[in-house]
This record gives structure tokens, sequence and C-alpha cells, in this order.
């Protein structure tokens, strides 16, 4: 990974953990191994480097929304997928409380293309949601999967894992499979998410990253 890179991933972790007004050029540099000046020469002030974080968060989350039906079945898309998506959903969680621009983009796109998803010509097997007001039904519907995000200190805590780690992610995503299998997805597709989800934790969440095509991406904008 580039200085740049390392730069904005240690931020993300930062900003994440000690907010937009906690976090130090000092302690972005010590995280990534980089003296304070690099971090100035790159970013010129910590407002410029939550701009690129909030960038990196939000096209991260669209390509891999974008990828997730054609991958959804594979054990290494899921490990890729953790491996980049993880850290960004951490940040994004904290950026949702503080109030970010990012964080408003990518809640807004999740409502569209939730809302877009239903509008078209559904898979075999899916139902179509039994209410007249599908804007306020994906509204809802991305709210409850986000606010798991926001509440992670809290779900982590009743499971003993954190929600953020593969593990804590995993459990949590079957347990979201179980809820909306009868309604939102066909048996197809949420048996072939399950298989692969059973198939990443037998691997040991990870070693299955050498199935998927090709290594995650480390650059970002």
């Amino acid at each position: 990974m580039t200085a740049r890179a390392r730069i904005r991933d240690a931020a993300l972790e930062m900003f994440a953990e000690h907010g937009m007004k906690g976090a130090t050029f000092r302690g972005i540099a010590e995280a990534a191994g980089v003296s304070v000046g690099l971090v100035q020469h790159h970013f010129g002030s910590k407002q410029e480097l939550r701009e690129a974080c909030d960038a990196y968060a939000l096209d991260t989350i669209r390509r891999l929304s974008a990828e997730k039906i054609d991958g959804i079945g594979d054990p290494g898309f899921l490990a890729k997928a953790m491996r980049i998506d993880l850290p960004v959903r951490r940040y994004l969680a904290r950026a949702l409380v503080d109030g970010s621009p990012a964080a408003a983009r990518v809640f807004d796109d999740l409502v569209d293309t939730t809302e877009a998803y239903f509008a078209a010509d559904l898979p075999p097997g899916v139902n179509a949601p039994a209410t007249t007001d599908v804007h306020a039904y994906s509204a809802a519907l991305v709210a409850m999967t986000i606010g798991m995000e926001v509440l992670h200190e809290h779900l982590s805590r009743v499971l003993g894992v954190d929600t953020f780690t593969p593990e804590g992610s995993l459990r949590l995503r079957h347990a979201l499979f179980e809820i909306i299998d009868d309604r939102l997805l066909s048996r197809d597709l949420a048996a072939r998410a399950r298989a692969a989800m059973r198939a990443y934790e037998s691997e040991g969440f990870g070693r299955t990253a050498r199935a998927g095509n090709g290594a995650p991406t480390e650059e970002g904008p």
C-alpha cells in the first residue's frame, strides 16, 4: 500500500474510534507508521482527510453493493468483502452519529437502491412487499439494517463478540438472513448465501480469500 492509502486507512480507524474532534494528525501518523509532516503533505488539514475518508467509504459501499448479488454465493467474495467492508462500516457507524455528508449519501443511496429493486421485476420466488408506500418501506428496511451498525457496541456486548469482526458480523448476517428469508429473498439466493457464510466460517475467516476473484484492491480515491 502507498503511504497515502496507509494514512487513509489509519484515519478511518481513528475517526471511527475517536470521532472527528478526538482524532489527531499525530495519532493518525503513529497508526500509519509515518511522520506528521507526511500526513500534512498528503492531506493539508483534518477536514481534507475526513473528506478523503468519506469519499473512499462512499465508493467502497457503492462498489461492493454493485458486486454483492453476483458474489453472494462465493466464499472468496465474502472474505474479500469482509476485509474491505468492515473497517468502512465501523467508520460509517460513527459518521452516522457524528454527522457526515458521506454517511448521509450512503443512507440515501441504499434507500434508492432498495426502492429500485422492489420496482423492478423481482427474481422468481421473491415476494413483492405488501405495502402501498414502497419508499417508506425501503427507508425503514435500510434504517433497521444500518441501525445494527450504529448500535454495534450494544450488539457486541450482548453477543459477546465484536460485530465489526468476521465472527460477529457473520453471526449478525445469519440472523438477518433468517429474518428476511421468507419475504425478500428467494430460497435459492438465501441458501447460496448461507452456504458461503458456512464455508467462510469453516475456513477460519479469511483463508477462503484465495478462492475469490483476485486480491482486494488496496488503493482508494
